[in-house]
Parts: C-alpha cells; structure tokens; sequence
C-alpha cells in the first residue's frame, strides 16, 4: 500500500524540536516515536529515517519498533477509526461477515484509509466485548450485536 508522504516543514521543525530535547535521555525512543505520531498521524519511512539519522539509532531499530508495537502506524489513520475484531468469539458469529461489508462499503481494504481521509478500517483480535459479538468500534464507540445489515446506517452516522 502506497500512501504519497505529504510532511510539511512546520511539523518536520516541530519533530526535530523533540528529538532536539529527548535525545539524550535514555529510553527516549518510544516518547519521540510517539511525538512523532501525534505530529504526523502516522510514521512513513521519511518519518523514521529522519529520527534514525537525528538520534543516531539504526533505521533497522527503529522500524523494528514502529512494528512491534500495535498504537504505532504505518499509513495515514482516518478520521473515523473503524475496528473489527476478528477474536474468536466474535469471527464464530458472523464478524468476517462485516469486515468484508465494511471493506465493500468503505472500498478499502484491511489497513487502508478512504481517499478523503475520513474512513480507516483495520481488524483486531479482541476488544474484550465477547459477551456482544460480534463487536466493531468507530474512535471510541463501540457496536455490538452486528449484523451486515447495520454496517451502512452506522457509517451514516460519521458522514
């Protein structure tokens, strides 16, 4: 997945200020990777080649990182953060189901983000709902009890 990386010099200046006050404090990877997702939104390979060569860490480690952890992206993330979990209990009741509706409703696949921005859609392994399954989150709300025939009027919500 191909995403064109757009940074401007104002969020570039504003991540070298944080690198510029953590790089010396030991363990101040994961706060700058962190910064560096709130300015960004993401963390493109521009990103984690900047922080490689500012703190003088091996772009190997640091993808390594950005990897590892799952609160960490490598794509762009929309507005609306669409989650379905794919756990056990919630896939024996239907939810691959609706994961496929979503990716025809949203026409993005797992991991992608609509071209305006406003839709991201990624699977996970379990929200702790099981009771509700199967179960999805838009941001903060969760759905329980999801049928594919839900799946549109919910994403109206969000237009």
């Amino acid at each position: 997945m191909a995403v064109a990386f757009t940074g401007t010099p104002e969020q570039e200046k504003q991540l070298l200020a944080v690198i510029g006050e953590m790089k010396e404090t030991k363990g101040a990877l994961m706060p700058i990777l962190q910064k560096a997702q709130e300015i960004y939104g993401y963390l493109p390979i521009e990103v984690q080649k900047l922080i490689a060569d500012k703190t003088d860490t091996p772009i190997e480690k640091i993808y390594g990182v950005v990897t590892f952890y799952s609160q960490f992206s490598l794509y762009p993330k929309g507005k609306f953060q669409v989650s379905i979990c794919l756990g056990t209990a919630c896939y024996v009741k239907g939810a691959g189901d609706i994961y496929d509706e979503l990716k025809k409703q949203l026409k993005i696949d797992g991991g992608g983000c609509t071209e305006d921005g406003k839709y991201s859609l990624d699977a996970c392994r379990c929200i702790g709902a099981c009771g509700l399954a199967p179960v999805m989150m838009v941001n903060d709300d969760v759905y329980g009890r999801l049928t594919t025939k839900e799946i549109k009027g919910i994403l109206d919500k969000y237009s």
